[in-house]
């Protein structure tokens, strides 16, 4: 029977992907000039807006200092999930993501896709010229500065398919990439596996859901339902399988919500699948709704434990903008 041996979960903002000595020179290029931050109320507020109804109350957190030390604590928290994986030794890894416009776009954006493909291809992202040098370093740890192919486990992923379908969530598929420079994978799927794998060539099955466009994301309770049913389609198997679920993405963001944050973490390490399911979808709009990936999560470890947790808010102007992120491991 097919095992279930860790549960994570990991923030991949951009912040993560290159030195906390660049997080200023991206804040004042992404967030000074963003007319459009999202709050956990369903507003919307430029920066300058949000900027007068704060004030400057995080100005002691956006300070290069604070960005060196914020920096080396999640890359050391980067770097125990790497072990715990490697420790583990799955055969297969699900990664639990948001697609952002990469493999899917208008003419077709399912509320959850599962790919069966034997083979995981990236998207490559075009870098605009004279784009600061993050950029670059940001781009190649999505495995997105290339076509990048990977193995998948396009069998397995198929057997999902057919028991989640049985257990009644309607999955969406793909099975193949056609034009890896017209759409591929992207940066929540490219992140896992440079990041956390190292050098070893674990086969993935990408579980997308559309967190971020509406008018067919699914609610908090419909993603936690998704990963209880992604369990019991796991643990039905009978492929004799280590399989470990990974939630890339969130947690709260382009605004930090710290309140929320705990929440879903609590959630999440304490049992309590009432603290996920009644999330608003106010709270889960922008970057915000790739906690959707963690609520799904939520339903895949019920009843796990929770071997370690690491949090923090990764504040970047005085106003608050930034994104809180959350690394943990479940087994």
């Amino acid at each position: 029977m097919a095992e279930i041996v860790l549960g994570i979960g990991s923030s991949h903002t951009p912040l993560v992907t290159f030195d906390g000595e660049q997080w200023g020179a991206y804040a004042a290029n992404r967030d000074l000039q963003n007319q459009r931050l999202n709050t956990s109320d369903g507003r919307w507020l430029s920066y300058d807006q949000l900027s007068a109804e704060v004030g400057d109350k995080y100005a002691a957190d956006a300070t290069l200092e604070k960005f060196l030390a914020k920096d080396a604590i999640c890359q050391a928290s980067l770097d125990r999930i790497a072990a715990d994986i490697a420790a583990a030794k799955p055969d297969v890894v699900v990664i639990v993501t948001d697609d952002e416009g990469e493999l899917f776009h208008a003419t077709n954006r399912p509320a959850i896709a599962i790919y069966h493909g034997d083979e995981v291809v990236t998207h490559p992202r075009e870098i605009a010229e004279g784009s600061p040098g993050y950029v670059h370093t940001m781009v190649k740890r999505y495995a997105m500065d290339q076509v990048h192919r990977f193995p998948a486990m396009g069998d397995f992923a198929y057997e999902l398919i057919e028991r989640m379908v049985a257990r009644h969530i309607d999955v969406g598929t793909a099975a193949s990439v056609e034009d890896p420079e017209k759409a591929g994978f992207g940066h929540g799927v490219g992140f896992v596996i440079t990041r956390l794998f190292g050098d070893r060539k674990i086969p993935v099955i990408p579980i997308l859901l559309n967190t971020y466009f509406p008018p067919n994301a699914p609610p908090a309770a419909r993603c936690h339902d998704i990963g209880r049913v992604l369990r019991a389609a796991i643990e039905e198997s009978p492929r004799d399988l280590r399989v470990a679920v990974i939630a890339s993405g969130g947690l709260s963001h382009f605004t930090v919500d710290e309140a929320l944050d705990r929440r879903v973490l609590a959630g999440l390490c304490d049992n309590q699948p009432d603290k996920l399911r009644t999330i608003p979808m106010e709270a889960l709009n922008s970057g915000s709704s790739e906690i959707r990936n963690w609520i799904a999560l939520g339903g895949v470890i019920e009843g796990m434990t929770n071997r370690w947790i690491e949090y923090q808010p990764l504040y970047r102007t005085p106003a608050g903008t930034g994104i809180g992120v959350g690394f943990g491991v479940w087994s």
